[in-house]
């Protein structure tokens, strides 16, 4: 079990869904007919905002958790909460305005390579060590 992970994880679920609640209110605030996704680029700030995030998901939940399982909880635990910083000064400087998402991009980006990147070498570890320990058994 991974407690903090799992709150890691509902953390970054609830900052999307508050991204969602946000592109909500700018479509009828900012009057931004659905389906449409585009018009207004204020909305389109927005909407692009939450795009990316789930964009970003993907990779981040996935790696998140196979970092906590293969190398350790602590440590995914602490680039999980960077990549959450990241992500939510991402969201207002861009929702604000598009040149200004650099900094927060490149935060939750480090935070995900470096999740990334330790979850695929405690995998691969992992794997070797449990190739060696077959091949000690066997012969």
């Amino acid at each position: 079990m991974h407690p903090l992970v799992a709150l890691v994880t509902v953390l970054a679920l609830m900052l999307f869904f508050w991204q969602a609640l946000r592109v909500g209110s700018a479509r009828g605030r900012l009057g931004v007919e659905a389906p449409a996704t585009s018009g207004n680029p204020e909305f389109e700030r927005y909407f692009r905002v939450h795009a990316n995030t789930l964009e970003g998901l993907m990779v981040f939940l996935p790696a998140l958790w196979l970092f906590a399982i293969f190398v350790s909880e602590w440590v995914a635990v602490g680039l999980g909460l960077v990549w959450l910083v990241g992500r939510l000064i991402y969201t207002i400087a861009y929702s604000r305005e598009a040149s200004r998402r650099g900094t927060g991009f490149a935060i939750q980006a480090l935070a995900m390579l470096a999740l990334l990147l330790g979850a695929g070498g405690g995998v691969v570890w992992s794997l070797i060590q449990t190739v060696m320990a077959h091949k000690s058994v066997v012969g």
